[in-house]
């Protein structure tokens, strides 16, 4: 086998590990974050270092993810090629890989940002990781657990740029007649965290025969997909309504990302009652799909908000 290709096999399985993608959409909404701080102001630099410090911690998630759950991962269709649970690369190998690009990105974000940002990345990694991971072939509320990780990059980009982790300190350049608290960071990560559930669970739903033979138990009710499960994804789109129009209290965006955001939510409420009437896979892959552009979509519109 030629050298170069070689070489290429060996860069895509890394970057198979990594779950470049999904990498990329939770790094999207941690830099947002970061940028949506009042005092933050554009810098290339700072963006170009916090993505890539987040491409590497997250990575290093799904890495170590890879790495431990590699037995169950080759007896699932959608999980059997990946590069530990197929053997084209040894768990040990996984391992060094993702603790090295752990290391790298929670240094980069505490040298160059904070060491507040940094500890909360190696605390999202370490749940993520070791306490979420196992937890899925022991009951659903590894959903749950997994949410928080999955929201704590908005809150990491937050703190990022304001150095604070009391939600009620004023930031500075506050006046008496306009008081910015750091709340805002609390904020996206209340969005971010109530939009896994329908997004995850509409996953779950589609991929629920894999998971079984896995033993893993990821649906609301343990027994597969049912009413109750599309009943929890309604419940929880329609609390996103509401924790919708906080950036706009907060001050974090302005008039036209209420009015998106309240536009998005409506229609998250509306494809899982869709889900919840039709019972199949195409209504929850409406959802599924519905909740990634939701993400892009909203954390743009609040961007675009403040520039």
């Amino acid at each position: 086998m030629p050298v170069t290709l070689t070489v290429a096999s060996k860069i895509r399985d890394y970057f198979m590990l990594t779950k470049f993608t999904l990498s990329f959409l939770v790094v999207y909404t941690c830099v947002i974050s970061y940028l949506l701080v009042p005092t933050v102001t554009f810098n290339l630099l700072s963006i170009l270092v916090l993505f890539v410090a987040g491409m590497c911690i997250t990575g290093a998630a799904n890495a170590i993810n890879q790495s431990v759950e590699k037995d169950t991962d080759a007896v699932m269709r959608r999980t059997a090629k990946r590069p530990v649970a197929s053997g084209r690369m040894s768990q040990r190998e996984g391992l060094i890989f993702a603790y090295t690009l752990g290391t790298v990105g929670v240094l980069t974000v505490g040298f160059y940002f904070n060491w507040l940002a940094a500890g909360l990345s190696l605390f999202s990694l370490f749940l993520y990781s070791y306490i979420y991971t196992p937890l899925k072939k022991v009951n659903s509320i590894a959903v749950l657990v997994g949410a928080f990780p999955g929201a704590l990059p908005c809150l990491i980009g937050w703190i990022a740029g304001t150095g604070m982790l009391n939600p009620f300190a004023t930031l500075p350049g506050s006046s008496e007649g306009a008081v910015v608290t750091n709340a805002g960071g609390y904020v996206l990560f209340a969005i971010q965290f109530l939009w896994q559930f329908p997004h995850f669970w509409a996953i779950a739903w589609l991929a629920h025969k894999d998971y079984a033979k896995a033993g893993f138990k990821l649906l609301p009710g343990n027994t597969g997909p049912d009413r109750f499960s599309a009943l929890q994804a309604i419940i929880y789109s329609v609390i996103m309504v509401p924790v919708g129009m906080l950036p706009y209290y907060y001050q974090v965006s302005g008039v036209l990302s209420f009015w998106i955001l309240l536009f998005c939510n409506l229609w998250m409420v509306g494809v899982s009652v869709r889900l919840f009437i039709k019972m199949n896979a195409n209504a929850a892959r409406w959802v599924m799909f519905s909740a990634y552009f939701y993400l892009m979509v909203v954390f743009l519109s609040l961007l675009l908000d403040k520039i």
